[in-house]
């Protein structure tokens, strides 16, 4: 129940099939599944969120002595766990429509609950909804927790006793927490209104003084990374609005993490990390000088060419979601896995006996991320982390059942604990999300320790078996063809960026919007690359023109930026010549 769908590190590409056929069988791993990572720079962020949300709604609740009702105010509570890394502009949309698609979930949970109580029709909606609810998240990329918040809230109300009469209520519950967790997560706008850009920022300096310091093996990784950090820094000042001052000295930022990656020799990683550390807390955005003989673009008449490109590319605008969701797309296999995966725990957990196949079917649809290799590694951190989170609501259960109060200050201090500890690995933040998820059952009423327990144990078990089973049953075998297709659309954007570094005088922003598509098409293509490289059933990969195509799209994005470098010194020592000649003749 929170940032659980916190984005996994990118799988290892495994050695490259024969070129004489497909190759069947993918090493799944154990090694490294369990290792711990470093935390998030702003896991606090949705950690304070979630509580203050959380603890309005549920202690008033607790106070007019309707707990019972906690479980829909906690749809709308558990929405200030998204969009911490969006500008606030953005943050404001995103959140809204986070609110919304709960809404939405929440009412087709409830109608179906309130017209049939067949277990049979409820574990295909819940299907559905899980499939639905993943494939939405991912086209419209709000990041985590991704779909498994509203897959939680939407499954548990399909079992959930419902009149038609209720649901108004229920809804207009759900949506005053969300109102609340929507000021919260708009809150820090008012002492720090350019932090979610700033940490981008800082991210792609970091990066690239990675890149800059890394050794030779592990060079090709490194770059690829710090231009994954500079073009989500890129897409970061897109989306905040308005340029002010603020936005344009990290702008001149980023540019200088772009020259970096273009003339990495010439760069020095500890001035990219000091400026990236200048950008923490509320002080002045760090203001580069003159180095290297290379300009810093210091005035903020001497970026406004600079930028032309980057409003030409939102002039251009984004794929619009049906794009992403049209027959072909790469998404559509891993909703079919959800949604077989989702069926088949949910009638597995029937099977069985279980009272609530709603927690088989969640731990299913936690499960699929992009490709097998990576949804192998969630079932074993989802299985590690439930299994240990039921020893530590066997623990702290006999408190709990001293009064309700406990019960609400445990399920904060887990929520808390799961945002914490998420970012270091999965299954330490399930460690958290189990007993959280567990205690909200007791909000109705007091129940049996000894049959939650056993029931969620199996359900994980169940829903984590099944779940596997469909991913490597629903195969993606076109994730080959996403490949041609990436390749394809990196080199028509270098064959753009050429022509326009081959004219005499390249139109205003020519140079900036060719470098930044180029950019994202080398984005898409190492993440369609590791996606097939993670895939259970796959044709041999184009491993050697992917690397290829991105030498040469590197080479062209370093010749796009030290073109664009070269002109601004020039238009500087002119205007500079242009102002001392002025000022001669005055004298």
């Amino acid at each position: 129940m929170s940032s659980a769908e916190t984005p996994t590190s990118t799988p290892t590409p495994s050695p490259s099939p024969s070129p004489s056929g497909p190759r069947f069988v993918r090493r799944l791993p154990l090694a490294g599944v369990l290792r711990l990572n470093k935390p998030s720079d702003i896991w606090f962020k949705p950690a304070t969120s979630v509580v203050v949300s959380a603890a309005v709604p549920n202690l008033t609740l607790l106070a007019l002595g309707r707990l019972d009702l906690a479980m829909y105010t906690m749809a709308g509570s558990l929405c200030a766990l998204y969009a911490h890394n969006l500008p606030y502009a953005a943050r404001a949309r995103a959140l809204a429509w986070v609110v919304l698609g709960m809404l939405a979930s929440l009412a087709a949970a409830l109608l179906t609950a309130s017209l049939t109580s067949s277990a049979a029709v409820l574990v295909a909606v819940g299907a559905v909804l899980a499939a639905a609810q993943k494939t939405l998240c991912d086209a419209t990329r709000i990041g985590p927790p991704g779909h498994l918040i509203l897959t939680f809230i939407s499954s548990a109300s399909l079992f959930a006793p419902q009149t038609l009469g209720q649901i108004p209520g229920h809804l207009a519950l759900t949506a005053g927490a969300g109102a609340v967790a929507w000021l919260v997560g708009m809150a820090p706008a008012l002492i720090r209104p350019h932090g979610p850009e700033r940490r981008a920022t800082a991210r792609a300096l970091n990066a690239a003084a990675a890149y800059v310091s890394a050794e030779d093996g592990a060079r090709e990784r490194a770059r690829a990374g710090a231009a994954a950090a500079v073009h989500a820094a890129w897409q970061s000042l897109l989306a905040t609005g308005g340029r002010g001052a603020a936005r344009r000295g990290l702008e001149r930022l980023v540019v200088r993490a772009e020259v970096a990656l273009a003339a990495p020799a010439d760069t020095d990683p500890a001035l990219l990390r000091d400026w990236a550390a200048g950008l923490s807390g509320t002080g002045p955005v760090p203001r580069p000088a003159r180095h290297d003989g290379i300009s810093a673009i210091g005035n903020p008449s001497d970026i406004d060419d600079e930028v032309l490109g980057i409003e030409a590319e939102l002039a251009f605008g984004k794929p619009s979601l049906w794009r992403r969701l049209a027959p072909g797309s790469p998404l559509l296999p891993v909703a079919l896995r959800t949604a077989v995966g989702c069926a088949l725990a949910g009638y597995g957990s029937l099977a069985l006996g279980v009272g609530r196949p709603y927690w088989a079917l969640v731990t299913a649809a936690s499960l699929y991320q992009a490709n097998v290799t990576l949804t192998w590694n969630r079932t074993v951190q989802r299985v590690a982390g439930n299994l240990a989170g039921v020893l530590v609501f066997a623990a702290v259960v006999p408190l709990a059942h001293v009064g309700q109060i406990f019960v609400v200050l445990f399920c904060l201090l887990f929520s808390f604990g799961a945002e914490a500890f998420i970012s270091r690995n999965y299954w330490l933040g399930s460690v958290c999300v189990t007993p959280m998820a567990l205690l909200i059952t007791e909000f109705a009423r007091t129940q049996e320790a000894g049959e939650l327990i056993t029931d969620r144990v199996v359900d994980t078990l169940v829903g984590a078996l099944l779940g596997i089973v469909a991913a490597v049953i629903v195969t993606n075998r076109r994730a080959a063809d996403h490949i041609e297709l990436a390749l394809e659309a990196t080199d028509r954007a270098r064959e753009a960026a050429e022509r326009t570094l081959a004219a005499p005088r390249p139109e205003p922003g020519g140079l900036e919007t060719t470098h930044r598509r180029l950019a994202a098409a080398l984005v898409e293509l190492r993440a369609a690359d590791d996606t097939a490289a993670g895939e259970w059933w796959q044709r041999a990969l184009p491993e050697e023109r992917v690397v290829a195509a991105e030498q040469a799209a590197h080479r062209t994005l370093a010749a796009t930026v030290r073109r664009r470098t070269r002109r601004t010194v020039q238009e500087t020592d002119e205007h500079r010549g242009g102002t001392d000649a002025r000022e001669n003749t005055r004298a």
